[in-house]
């Protein structure tokens, strides 16, 4: 790591759905907490759409278009969109923090995360990423999604600054 990242860098967490339940709200706002001191966290949530049970492929697409519209709304032109898609790349958490870090000495002031609902995400979503991250081959829910990203972003900011974190 070659630079020392404090409170310059605006990271935006863009997710589909409301979190229901009182642990993960808990958790996340205990690592929003913890990141306030390494970055400003702004957390966005557009309204998800019900899925039938058993819908068309044309539902879902349907559904999957207005989530992206809700979330298109809140990516800037010139932003730096990081999309969480099971096709995504992997990373250490060393890297992670590596390419967060890339990211900031490079001059990206601002970063935007996108956690889509439970079927994933728009296409045009996906294709106006500049990065797509892959945490698993398993599929976790979407809320739990949010806790194990702000996590890693904690943990990058630790790992950036050679703070000790458990591993």
């Amino acid at each position: 790591m070659t630079g020392i990242i404090r409170k310059c860098m605006k990271i935006t967490v863009i997710t589909v759905g409301k979190l229901k339940e009182s642990f993960y709200r808990q958790a996340v706002a205990e690592y929003a907490k913890r990141l306030g001191r390494y970055c400003k966290l702004e957390l966005r949530e557009v309204e998800d759409e019900k899925t039938p049970d058993g819908a068309s492929g044309a539902q879902c697409e349907q559904i999957l278009k207005r989530e992206g519209e809700r979330i298109r709304r809140f990516l800037p032109d010139n932003a730096y969109v990081v999309t969480l898609e099971i096709e995504g790349r992997r990373f250490t958490s060393e890297a992670f923090a590596d390419q967060i870090n890339k990211l900031f000495v490079g001059g990206t002031g601002s970063l935007f995360f996108v956690i889509g609902g439970s079927l994933g995400l728009h296409h045009t979503i996906k294709e106006r990423s500049d990065l797509a991250v892959s945490f698993s081959d398993m599929t976790f829910p979407h809320q739990l999604m949010r806790v194990i990203l702000l996590e890693q972003i904690y943990r990058a900011y630790r790992i950036i600054n050679k703070e000790p974190y458990h591993k």
